[in-house]
């Protein structure tokens, strides 16, 4: 089998695959490349760029915390009283991270807030975008407990960097006003620069409940919601009707073991 000679075409985008992967040492001696060394350096590069794509997609799952959810093909979506699919099935286009827009999602517990903002967050990082997905309290307890203000500044740059960062529960505890400072900063760094996702078990109106006598309650609220999509989900907690099923079917197990007869031994 005979092996074609590139085009000189082809040397110039090998030359400009391997500007890209900054193989400087290649680079410098380019020159003194032979057509026929163009064949083995384009496997080469094939590997390389495989090899740190793998290696950037487990860095960015790695980093972003998403933790173990169930996929939204298995979501049971006849469960909940209200949840527009089709709108989910949008924002799993990603769209709106290429707009900077905010995602916030409002409901009672366990009608599958958290499952939707942990689909879309992985799925953006096997797009290529980075995510970091937190619990409301561990961020600001995290931002909190930081000592001094470079120590700080690194953590909030931090927060603030991801292309797409997911603030999960927000609502169910109470903050002081060193918290509500503290989000007003992240949210504001982030503001129609970076996505947000927010969810939530509280409609805005009671966020002074949530951080009581904090003045940039309205500020924070105002920069998430001024390019945003608001998701409403209303229904019964899903997690409490699959813990009733398991309960009913045990009991039905049970029920069955007791009503079958005790089968006697055979003699010997």
């Amino acid at each position: 089998m005979t092996t074609t000679k590139p085009e000189p075409i082809l040397r110039d985008a090998l030359k400009q695959r391997v500007v890209t992967l900054k193989l400087y040492g290649l680079l410098v001696h380019w020159d003194t490349l032979a057509e026929s060394d163009l064949v083995w350096l384009q496997r080469l590069l094939d590997w390389e760029e495989v090899e740190r794509r793998r290696r950037g997609l487990e860095r960015r799952l790695s980093a972003a915390h998403i933790g173990r959810f169930k996929p939204l093909a298995d979501f049971d979506w006849g469960w909940p009283a209200q949840c527009d699919q089709a709108v989910v099935a949008e924002l799993m286009t990603l769209g709106f991270i290429k707009e900077a827009a905010n995602l916030i999602l409002v409901g009672p517990n366990g009608v599958g807030k958290s499952m939707i903002a942990q689909n879309i967050a992985h799925h953006a990082v096997m797009q290529g975008h980075s995510a970091l997905f937190v619990n409301a309290a561990q961020m600001l307890g995290d931002l909190a407990a930081q000592d001094g203000d470079n120590a700080l500044r690194r953590r909030l740059k931090h927060y603030a960097h991801p292309d797409l960062l997911a603030i999960d529960e927000v609502g169910y505890l109470s903050y002081g006003n060193r918290h509500a400072d503290l989000l007003f900063d992240i949210v504001n760094r982030r503001y129609e620069r970076k996505s947000t996702i927010v969810t939530t078990n509280r409609p805005f109106a009671e966020w002074s409940e949530v951080f009581p006598n904090a003045a940039c309650v309205v500020s924070i609220v105002d920069r998430l919601v001024h390019h945003s999509e608001i998701l409403v989900i209303e229904g019964e907690s899903y997690r409490m009707k699959e813990a009733k099923e398991r309960a009913g079917q045990k009991r039905a197990g049970a029920k069955a073991r007791r009503a079958t007869p005790n089968t006697p031994k055979p003699s010997a």
